[in-house]
């Protein structure tokens, strides 16, 4: 089978960690008879120095012209003095809107070779930890109506949260859908107990429960989620909230993985498009150094194998040479530890790219 991918390498590490994760998906596409077709494309603070804007009309018609799309990271401190609608950051928003890519999955696994990196105690992590937060992805305040306004106590800036019942639905059915292929719980997150866009998603949950009475379903408010991943992680299975609180948990639950450098995500639209990136940023102040871990990318580029192109063995295969790598002992800097081998970003996407069977 051919796919056409389009790949967005951004800024800071963006560059080098998506060579590392196209270097596997060839490895896979040789060991499995597919080709992939790349089609790299501008975008972040890389198309602002190109074309003045953060994403350009190329690339968004490259991006829906595609299978689906892989990005490296934007932004950086040589954009930040830009206005708001013109910074690299914008074209992620961007994208997501324009793509339909509402449903946001961060998987938070916690592999058996970094349980030293963890800094919960062992006994809070005995047998792993295998986590998957649901963000929705393109409502809420991120995309809602914003603005500044004149008070008696001087400027004011507002950003209205929002969430239609239907948009509820539809991110809930997702999340319902993955806890039946994993331990089969489901826990939303809101803050019903102050905000009427919480009630309104609280109610349109409770509803759609009842079309999967073999998924076990919880409430929580979004101050104890965040307490209880770190006093009770395991508790959990499937996270499904909004936005701004999916932005906060998913961060905080990428470090009780041991480092933000291993955490995928994949962005979904209600058809296969997606948009397959490393939750992390583009850490500028390591570019350049071959020190990045690629390993986010890298996953995330076989969730993209899995979720927009069905073709499950291969992530499986890319997913497994990752342990396999881990279990070797090879690690880039962000986790190591005494008695492993300390390797490059080029290092560590070769050791995957050699066990990808």
């Amino acid at each position: 089978m051919t796919f056409n991918i389009a790949v967005i390498r951004g800024d800071g590490i963006g560059p080098e960690i998506i060579t590392e994760a196209l270097r596997v998906l060839e490895a896979a596409g040789k060991s499995y008879g597919h080709t992939f077709l790349f089609s790299e494309v501008l975008a972040g603070g890389a198309a602002i120095d190109a074309t003045g804007e953060p994403l350009p009309k190329e690339t968004m018609d490259a991006c829906r012209r595609s299978d689906s799309v892989l990005l490296g990271a934007v932004g950086g401190p040589k954009w930040e003095q830009l206005p708001a609608d013109k910074r690299p950051e914008r074209a992620l928003l961007a994208l997501r809107e324009g793509l339909g890519l509402f449903a946001n999955l961060r998987p938070a696994l916690l592999y058996d070779a970094l349980i030293d990196a963890c800094p919960l105690k062992p006994e809070l992590i005995q047998g792993g930890l295998d986590i998957l937060i649901v963000r929705e992805l393109i409502g809420d305040v991120y995309f809602g109506e914003k603005g500044r306004t004149e008070t008696p106590m001087g400027e004011a800036g507002y950003d209205l949260m929002r969430y239609a019942r239907g948009e509820v639905e539809r991110i809930g059915r997702v999340a319902f859908e993955m806890a039946r292929k994993r331990s089969g719980r489901v826990t939303s997150v809101d803050k019903a107990n102050v905000l009427e866009t919480s009630r309104v998603w609280r109610e349109t949950m409770h509803a759609l429960r009842g079309a999967y009475p073999d998924v076990e379903y919880a409430d929580m408010f979004v101050d104890n989620a965040a307490m209880q991943l770190v006093r009770n992680p395991k508790q959990f299975d499937v996270i499904v909230t909004g936005n701004l609180f999916g932005d906060i948990l998913s961060d905080e639950a990428s470090m009780i993985t041991g480092s933000i450098g291993m955490l995928p995500s994949a962005s979904l639209s209600e058809t296969t498009l997606g948009m397959y990136e490393p939750i992390h940023g583009s850490a500028p102040d390591i570019a350049g150094q071959n020190i990045a871990n690629p390993l986010a990318t890298i996953l995330s580029a076989a969730m993209m194998l899995r979720y927009s192109f069905g073709l499950v063995a291969e992530a499986d295969a890319v997913e497994q040479a990752v342990r396999e790598t881990l279990d070797a002992g090879y690690r880039t800097v962000d986790i190591e530890s005494p008695g492993t081998v300390r390797v490059s970003t080029r290092e560590m996407g070769e050791q995957v790219v050699q066990r990808v069977k």
